[in-house]
């Protein structure tokens, strides 16, 4: 195909949907779940999933790759072309084992492993796990054979655990594919472009003829449109008819949505090279990026603009100018009814946009300070400052500067007041790690700030709510790992960090053993930095903290760590929080003993649980405390004793086998 045959479909380029869904995130810590904004896909959370499953269309050689992946122990990679939807199949492909319902089993993971090594967390597949490996950002060929490296070995991980592993294949490096993979690779066509497109529309209740879908401009877009391009038109299609402002008829919406897809980029060039002065672009962008609030918000955030590209300001009066509902007439700009103002033209907006980020390379510093100061103009509803982060954040995603969006990140979260979080901040984190491309970025640069120095209050909170709400379902162990940095800080923030780090382990016993695991990791890597690490291992090994039913194994290490080391202090409620379980529930009896037994009978540790049994025992209201006390207290004589008698034996010289041991 040749360029001049090509049909280019004028697309954000930034983090688009693959037909996974929206993404919906909740700003606020614990129950504080109070505003939710759609910004973009996490296609391994499972109601995406559901989504992509109702709009997905197979691929030519899907069956053979699902036929592959059934057995336990399976590892399929698929060779597909460029949006031929790959990642998506690759997803369903995964999501179609073990299904009852829609629903997932319980315990079995769904995750997406890192790409490359600079994201890599211990990798230890369970029984039915299913992991996602997506390739398809590799471009050189010594990234690939760095990548393929791991995947031998995480490929023998998942056959000898019973899991499954679906890898989408990097396009153009065919020649470097290691030969002993070879027999794993399922090559994928290209769905029907008009298939995808059906699909989508019938989902979205919309009433249409197969004839309405049999022009020749609709059928080049489907043959030649990547995937994702093509749930962009249906989406479009399902905009125009929502807005009520494009007829009452599907031909007229699929005509608005097919020139908003093909003719816009043009459209724009040539309005902006008929706009010349500074003032008449800064009004067409600033009207793009704060499209549906109101006019006075717009014709602020236009004359910040200018002010922030250091436009002089006109010497007349503004009596003598242009008035302000004249220029908006004259860029094709409408204000509507009750006040916002929107281009007259179906997603016109997302043109201007694309076409300022790309074209003016050299204002990229001056629109994100812009940004970073209109986001939080008074005329604006929390509504309207996030959709303005998704803006800025997708236009700086598609020209490669993820840097300038957690720049906003971090001004956004140190200007938050009080206990509050900034919505604009965890709207542009979630932004970034949903991102195919620079997904990794946001993960990696997160967890440089949350190891760095000295962080504000607010940057930890957003830290923590998108740990909890976005990877925390994406990628948990990463989520642990950054929670554990903030958690170990001093202030409220970082209490809070704790809390969603112990929320997080609770619901999974891998990661329960796993925290426990690092922790008393960090205790004896550096005893004189243990103190803030020792204080989280005992809180997080509290009764209220631990899975239910109990993992004594997990906890024993635990409290081995706990009761090897001073201070003594956290000793208390550690063991009171145990005894109180006891006293409530007999099933919890077990602690007694294990609690003692990981004190490996030293005398000191004995004598201070003693203590702290008969402080909690003291007469009082608790009636029910004192049997429990004697019980805990006829361990810890039992240990003294097997101490004694060690002690003895070791001072004679075993005399058989069975006393050595």
């Amino acid at each position: 195909m040749t360029e001049r045959d090509r049909v280019t479909l004028n697309d954000a380029r930034g983090p688009v949907n693959n037909g996974v869904g929206s993404q919906y995130i909740f700003y606020g810590i614990g129950t504080d779940r109070v505003i939710r904004k759609r910004v973009g896909p996490l296609p391994i959370i499972h109601e995406d999933r559901m989504r992509l499953a109702d709009r997905f269309v197979p691929p030519v050689g899907y069956r053979v790759a699902v036929d592959r992946l059934e057995k336990p122990g399976s590892v399929v990679l698929l060779g597909a072309p460029p949006g031929s939807g790959r990642r998506a199949a690759a997803i369903m492909l995964l999501h179609g084992l073990g299904e009852e319902g829609g629903a997932d089993e319980d315990g079995v993971r769904f995750e997406e492993l890192p790409a490359t090594d600079k994201d890599e967390e211990p990798f230890a597949p369970g029984q039915g796990d299913r992991y996602l490996l997506d390739l398809s950002g590799v471009t050189d060929e010594e990234t690939y054979a760095a990548a393929q490296h791991r995947l031998a070995v995480r490929r023998s991980q998942v056959q000898e655990a019973g899991a499954h592993l679906v890898v989408v294949l990097p396009s153009g490096l065919e020649h470097a594919h290691v030969p002993d993979l070879e027999p794993h690779t399922v090559t994928l066509g290209r769905p029907r472009g008009v298939a995808v497109v059906t699909r989508y529309l019938r989902m979205d209740r919309m009433v249409f003829r197969a004839a309405d879908l049999g022009s020749a401009d609709l059928q080049r877009l489907c043959d030649r449109s990547p995937m994702r391009e093509l749930a962009r038109l249906a989406g479009l299609v399902r905009t125009a008819r929502d807005s009520g402002r494009f007829g009452a008829d599907f031909a007229g919406w699929l005509d608005q949505a097919m020139h908003a897809v093909t003719d816009r980029a043009h459209e724009v060039g040539r309005q902006v090279a008929a706009a010349r002065t500074a003032p008449e672009r800064a009004l067409l962008l600033a009207t793009a990026m704060f499209e549906e609030a109101g006019a006075d918000t717009v014709y602020e955030a236009w004359h910040g603009l200018m002010r922030t590209v250091r436009h002089e300001e006109e010497a007349t009066t503004e009596l003598a100018r242009t008035d302000f509902g004249e220029r908006l007439a004259a860029l094709g700009i409408e204000r509507a009814p009750d006040g916002p103002l929107r281009f007259e033209r179906l997603a016109y907006a997302d043109a201007v946009r694309t076409y300022f980020w790309t074209n003016f390379p050299g204002l990229r510093h001056d629109l994100r300070d812009w940004v970073g100061e209109g986001a939080g103009l008074r005329g604006l509803t929390t509504d309207d400052r996030v959709n303005v982060v998704v803006r800025f954040g997708k236009q700086s995603l598609a020209v490669g500067r993820p840097d300038h969006l957690f720049d906003l990140v971090v001004r956004w979260a140190d200007s938050a007041t009080g206990a509050s979080c900034d919505p604009r901040a965890v709207a542009a984190l979630e932004l970034g790690l949903s991102h195919e491309r620079f997904g990794g970025w946001f993960r990696r640069r997160m967890n440089d700030c949350a190891r760095s120095g000295s962080l504000s209050d607010g940057l930890v909170r957003a830290l923590t709510v998108v740990c909890v709400q976005s990877l925390g379902a994406t990628h948990p162990d990463q989520a642990m790992v950054r929670l554990h940095h903030l958690a170990v800080r001093t202030g409220e923030a970082a209490r809070e960090a704790q809390e969603a780090l112990f929320d997080l382990a609770r619901r999974d016993g891998r990661l329960y053993r796993l925290l426990i695991d690092r922790v008393r990791e960090r205790t004896h890597r550096d005893p004189r930095r243990a103190e803030p690490h020792l204080r989280l291992l005992a809180e997080l090994l509290r009764s209220d903290r631990a899975p239910d039913p109990p993992r004594w194994p997990d906890l024993f290490l635990g409290w081995e760590a706990v009761l090897s080391l001073p201070p003594t202090e956290h000793w208390k409620p550690l063991v009171n929080s145990w005894l109180n379980a006891v006293a409530r529930d007999s099933t919890r009896e077990m602690a007694l003993g294990v609690l003692v037994r990981a004190t490996h009978g030293r005398p000191a540790a004995l004598h201070r649980l003693y203590s702290i049994a008969y402080d909690w025992a003291r007469p009082g209201p608790h009636a029910s405390r004192a049997p429990v006390a004697a019980r805990f207290w006829r361990h810890i004589d039992q240990a003294q004793y097997a101490r004694a008698g060690s002690a003895d034996r070791a001072g004679a010289g075993p005399r058989t086998t069975e006393e050595a041991r």
